[in-house]
C-alpha cells in the first residue's frame, strides 16, 4: 500500500518488530530511537502515520514526553495520524493522548491483526484529510482566479440593459438559471456575474463544458470515483458536483449531452445526492446550478433529443442573450475595449479606430458575435503598421444576406420573406421576429436552416 510510516520508540526490539511487520504492508517505513529528529524526519520523508511511544527517558512513566511530541506533530501538520504506543498500565495516559488529537493507541504487547487494522484506518483518515486540504486549496485558487479575472459585462444597448436588470433580480436567489444565446455572446460572463452578485460569491464557481466530457468518463468527472473503481482509477477523485459544494456549478453547453447522460444528471439534481463510481456511500451536496446552451432545447424536446423533465429542472429562470448584431453601438464600445486591451498587450498604446472602420464594424453581421469581434480586433492590432486602424485592417468574411430569385417553392418563399424583412429592419432581429409573427429563437432556427 502507498503511504509513509514513522516509528518512534527507544526500544530497538519494538522498532524492529514493527518495521518487519509494516514493511510487508507499506512501501516506506522509517524509524527513530529518539524524538529529537522527529519533526525533521516528518518533513523530509512526507510521513502519513506516526507510531509514537509515550515515554523515552528511563524511569519516567508520566507520558508527558509522548503528549509533548504529539502536540508538536499536530502543530506541524494536523492531518498526520498519530498512534500512541503504551504499556497496559498506562491506558489512562493513552486515552488522554486521544483526547488531545491522537488517532488511537496500541498496547504492548500488541495483537498483530489489531495493530495492522489500526494503522490501516489511520492511513485512510490521513488520505481523507489530505484530499480535503487539496480540495480547499483548489477551491481557494479557483475563487482567487475568478475574482482576478472578473469582467463587467460591457454594453449600453437596451437589449443588454434588460439582461443585466434580470441578472440583478435573479442573482440574489438560489434558483436554477438557463442562459441561452448564440456562440460567442458571453454566456459564461453572465454566469460569472450571477455568481459574483449572489450570496455564494465567497465560495467557488466551477465551470464544466458538458460537450467536452467523454461518455465513458462522464460519471467519474462529475461525481468522482474511488481508487480501483476501474482500470485507470489509481487515485480517489473528487467529482465536480462535490468540488463545487456550497458554491456555483456552471454546466456549459448542456444541450450537447446524450439522452443517457441527461438521465444521470437529472437524478442527481432531483435528489441532491451523488455516489462516486466504485463507492456505496452517498454524498449530499448543495450547489447553485447555472446552465447554458446555444441550442433550442424546446425543439430538441420535440425531436426527442432532450428530456423535458431535465429542461424544467434547470430552467426556473431563462436569460436569453441577444446576438451582437442586435446590440447597435455596443459593437463600438466592445471594439474600443478590446482595442485598449490588445494595444497595451502588444505595445501599441496610441492605436485608434478610424471613422470608416467604425462604420464597417457596425455594418457587419458578426455571426461569431463578441468572440469574433475580440479576435478581429486582436488580429488588426497585431498587423497594424500605423496608429490608426483602417477598414482594410479588418478582413471580415462576406456574410451579406442574398435574395434567391425566382421563388419556386414554399421554402424559397419563406426564405425570401425573411431576407426582405431583415433588410427592411436593418438587421434588428427582434423587430424582424415581431414583424414575421415568430419568436426570435424560431427566426434563428430558420436562418440556420436556410444558411443565411
Amino acid at each position: 500500500m502507498r503511504g509513509n510510516i514513522l516509528i518512534v520508540d527507544d526500544n530497538k526490539s519494538i522498532r524492529t518488530a514493527l518495521e518487519m511487520m509494516l514493511q510487508t504492508q507499506y512501501n516506506k517505513v522509517f524509524s527513530l530511537k529518539s524524538p529529537a529528529n522527529l519533526l525533521a524526519s516528518i518533513r523530509e520523508n512526507f510521513i502519513d502515520v506516526v507510531l509514537l511511544d509515550m515515554n523515552f527517558k528511563a524511569g519516567i512513566n508520566t507520558g508527558n514526553e509522548g503528549l509533548y511530541w504529539l502536540s508538536e506533530i499536530r502543530k506541524q501538520d494536523s492531518s498526520i495520524s498519530v498512534i500512541m504506543i503504551t504499556a497496559y498500565g498506562d491506558v489512562e495516559l493513552a486515552v488522554a493522548a486521544v483526547k488531545n488529537g491522537a488517532f488511537d493507541f496500541i498496547l504492548k504487547p500488541w495483537d498483530n491483526n489489531k495493530l495492522l487494522s489500526t494503522v490501516n484506518a489511520a492511513m485512510k483518515l490521513r488520505r481523507s484529510k489530505k484530499e480535503n486540504i487539496s480540495l480547499r486549496k483548489t477551491a481557494s485558487i479557483l475563487k482567487n482566479e475568478l475574482m482576478a479575472n472578473n469582467k463587467q459585462f460591457i454594453g449600453q444597448s437596451e437589449e443588454i440593459l434588460k439582461v443585466m436588470e434580470l441578472v440583478g433580480k435573479v442573482a440574489a436567489t438560489d434558483v436554477n438559471v438557463l442562459i441561452t444565446g448564440e456562440n460567442g455572446t458571453g454566456k459564461e460572463l453572465i454566469a460569472k456575474e450571477l455568481h459574483r452578485l449572489s450570496k455564494r460569491k465567497n465560495e467557488i464557481m466551477l465551470s464544466v463544458d458538458m460537450g467536452s466530457i467523454s461518455e465513458t468518463l462522464f460519471e467519474s468527472e462529475l461525481f468522482g470515483h474511488k481508487r480501483g473503481a476501474f482500470t485507470d482509477a489509481k487515485e480517489n477523485r473528487v467529482g465536480r458536483f462535490e468540488m463545487a459544494n456550497n458554491g456555483t456549478l456552471f454546466l456549459d453547453e448542456i444541450g450537447n449531452l446524450p439522452m443517457a447522460l441527461q438521465a444521470k444528471i437529472l437524478a442527481t439534481l432531483q435528489n441532491r445526492i451523488l455516489r462516486p463510481v466504485g463507492s456505496n456511500a452517498q454524498i449530499e451536496f448543495d450547489v447553485r446550478l447555472i446552465s447554458a446552451t446555444n441550442k433550442n432545447l424546446k425543439q430538441m424536446i420535440e425531436d426527442g433529443l432532450f428530456r423535458e423533465d431535465l429542461f424544467f429542472r434547470i430552467n426556473t429562470i431563462t436569460i436569453e442573450l441577444p446576438p451582437l448584431r442586435e446590440r447597435g453601438l455596443d459593437i463600438v464600445l466592445l471594439a474600443e475595449f478590446y482595442l485598449r486591451k490588445y494595444a497595451d498587450k502588444y505595445g501599441k498604446p496610441t492605436l485608434k479606430l478610424a471613422q470608416a472602420t467604425i462604420k464597417k464594424l457596425l455594418k457587419y453581421n458578426w455571426p461569431g458575435n463578441v468572440r469574433e469581434l475580440q479576435h478581429s480586433v486582436e488580429k488588426a492590432v497585431i498587423l497594424a503598421d500605423t496608429n490608426v486602424l483602417l477598414p482594410e485592417n479588418f478582413s471580415l468574411q462576406n456574410n451579406k444576406l442574398k435574395r434567391n430569385i425566382p421563388v419556386q417553392t414554399l421554402e424559397e418563399m419563406e426564405k425570401e420573406m425573411i431576407v426582405t424583412c431583415i433588410e427592411r429592419e436593418k438587421g434588428n432581429m427582434s423587430n424582424v421576429a415581431r414583424k414575421l409573427g415568430i419568436t426570435r429563437q424560431t427566426l434563428y432556427n430558420k436562418l440556420r436552416k436556410y444558411e443565411l
